[in-house]
């Protein structure tokens, strides 16, 4: 190892504690981000010292987030992003606003400068984009209350960033700061960004989708990633020039690209590349904590970490309350929001000494990254004492759905699918009793009178909750194919007497329902598609009840084809393929030759009534 170069090092000693410390976290529930954060403060300066330069792979790590933002940008069509505007502006300004104002009398009062509670104000107020929307993602929030209100607010926070940063030199004490800039420069600094931000913006909408259908033409995946990685360098590149958020930058290219035919591709390719980098970021966190600082001042350190949190928690959850986040997720909206963001790393850093003094600004950093690893442990600490009193992973109380506990079927999943079949059930006055972990859905429902609970249907205690032990019917119509198949092993092992009614969503789910013999099995496309088929036909000539036979014998042939491949999905591939196009082809041929007969019956028909008509006078 003596001749390595100090980068293929860094990258071992990354990757391994990575490898090493990750799935452990994960195995005693406290979350991949608690495992990159320890991962890095083992290797860092205060843990074995094996990596120093701290400073320099927090920047390069940055880009995790920016690449991040790219990828929320893409889930955003422009006409759903003009739509948040008002959330954007509004609520984000209120919670900067809100939060820096009660900090900044909380330091005034302590004693503090004017200056440096302003400065750690601002800073403090910030969250962390990175842990907030990787954590909304796991918990499939995004698109939830919570997530789209805490999206605005961080995506506001990221603009806000530009401002504060731009004020710091007005604080500056002396001359340290800096000749002011003249009305000449700063109008040129004001025409270069508004000429940046154009440029993105046209060359979103008239340069990126031509260019990348160019690139797809050459058949080179390789290439098509590494375009994906150069568009994402570039944009952030640009704004960096002009001093703005690369993240903005990067959710503003984004956007420009989430109707693109091509946004797909975009995400496989850089979704490996943002979850390695958030992890190296997260690692360069736990490296930054200044445990000297710590040490020095412990008993200060921990009053600053809790009395920020406890702030932010209550203006956060006020707000939240204001905002109608539902109550069931505003715990976890509102912790969040409340931790300190890596964007207070760069404010604190670009402060300098003249506006905030050098122990000062190490000092909150090390605030920051302690509230930034304090805040996944409080998480597990919400879910497991908080949300249960919230309804958040049980039903909205035990005593409603208990009284549901004779009902004879329990639908678990109350999406598209379980809607038809609950509504159905309903209209013949059947009793069901319905789980969903969905507020919004329930709240919807519920309006329409519906008994419908929240809670998550691959827990066992819940289901016995709900009276699956004496139910006559499970229905799991559930949309992810692992819990639905955890659902079925749950009920076929503690309720044998429910008879099972499972949702398929593709032929291999249909397959893995067939090796737990499960009795009733439905794909979840296949009869409204064989009725838009019926359709077809009919539309293009074919009499309705020829159309009618044809889809029914489709709809039978396709079952039996299912169960004659269905002994080689685990193996053979080649023969699974083999068995699929002889049983095809043997069906094209069947079809075919009724249609022949029955064209030759038509014939004859017409031939008959044409001598018919001739013998008439």
């Amino acid at each position: 190892m003596e001749h390595a170069p100090a980068w293929l090092i860094n990258t071992l000693i990354y990757l391994g504690a990575a490898v090493l410390v990750v799935p452990l976290s994960k195995a005693l529930g406290l979350g991949a981000i608690i495992g990159y954060l320890v991962a890095g403060i083992a290797i860092g300066p205060w843990g074995l010292g094996l990596v120093t330069n701290v400073e320099d792979i927090l920047h390069f790590a940055e880009f995790g987030v920016v690449l991040m933002l790219f990828l929320v940008g893409l889930e955003l069509e422009p006409k759903r992003l003009w739509s948040l505007r008002r959330p954007i502006f509004g609520w984000g300004s209120a919670q900067v606003l809100a939060c820096a104002a009660v900090l900044f009398l909380v330091g005034f009062a302590a004693g503090a400068d004017w200056r440096v509670s302003l400065v750690a104000a601002l800073g403090l107020a910030l969250s962390s984009t990175a842990i907030a929307l990787q954590v909304f993602a796991e918990r499939n929030l995004l698109l939830a209350p919570s997530g789209q209100a805490g999206f605005s607010i961080l995506l506001f926070q990221d603009v806000a960033a530009i401002p504060i940063l731009a004020l710091l030199p007005l604080l500056a004490i002396g001359s340290a700061a800096g000749p002011a800039m003249t009305g000449w420069e700063r109008t040129f600094e004001g025409l270069k960004i508004v000429g940046v931000i154009a440029a993105i913006v046209v060359g979103g909408r008239l340069a990126l989708r031509p260019l990348l259908r160019w690139i797809a033409r050459s058949n080179t995946p390789e290439i098509f990633t590494a375009t994906s990685l150069l568009l994402v360098v570039a944009i952030a590149a640009l704004m960096q020039f002009v001093g703005l958020s690369m993240a903005l930058g990067a959710f503003l290219a984004g956007v420009l690209l989430a109707e693109s035919e091509y946004r797909r591709e975009l995400e496989t390719d850089i979704e490996p590349f943002k979850g390695l980098l958030l992890g190296l970021f997260f690692i360069a966190v736990g490296m930054s904590i200044d445990f000297g600082v710590l040490l020095e001042h412990p008993a200060l350190m921990a009053l600053v970490v809790i009395a920020f949190l406890a702030v932010k928690f209550v203006v956060i959850y006020a707000l939240a309350k204001a905002m109608g986040v539902p109550y069931q997720q505003r715990p976890v909206f509102t912790l969040l929001l409340a931790q300190g963001g890596e964007f207070a790393f760069v404010v604190f850093q670009a402060a300098g000494p003249d506006v905030l003094p050098h122990g000062v600004a190490s000092f909150l950093i090390a605030a920051v990254a302690l509230s930034m690893l304090v805040s996944p442990l409080l998480l597990v600490a919400i879910d497991k004492w908080v949300l249960p009193r919230f309804g958040a992973h049980k039903p909205t109380t035990m005593e409603e759905i208990s009284e549901q506990q004779d009902a004879k079927v329990v639908i678990c999943g109350f999406g598209r699918y379980g809607q038809i079949i609950g509504r159905l059930l309903t209209a013949q006055s059947v009793r069901i009793t319905v789980l969903d972990h969905d507020p919004d859905t329930i709240e919807a429902l519920r309006e329409f009178g519906i008994s419908v609970f929240y809670g998550d249907a691959t827990r066992l205690d819940l289901l016995r909750t709900a009276g699956a032990g004496t139910a006559q019917v499970l229905v799991v119509a559930v949309d992810d194919m692992e819990q639905s198949l955890k659902i079925v092993d749950l009920a076929q092992k503690h309720f044998p007497q429910a008879r099972l009614v499972v949702r398929a969503r593709n032929v291999t789910h249909y397959y893995q329902l067939l090796d737990r013999k499960v009795e009733f099995v439905e794909r979840e496309l296949f009869e409204s598609s064989l009725r838009s088929a019926r359709s077809v036909l009919e539309a293009i000539g074919w009499p309705a009840h020829e159309a009618r036979e044809d889809a029914m014998r489709f709809r039978r042939r396709n079952i039996e084809l299912m169960l004659e491949t269905y002994p080689h999905y685990k193996g053979d591939r080649a023969q699974l393929i083999a068995v699929a196009k002889k049983g095809r082809q043997q069906f094209q041929e069947q079809m075919a030759r009724e249609r022949e007969e029955r064209r030759q019956r038509s014939g004859a028909h017409w031939d008959r009534d044409k001598v018919e008509e001739e013998r008439l006078p």
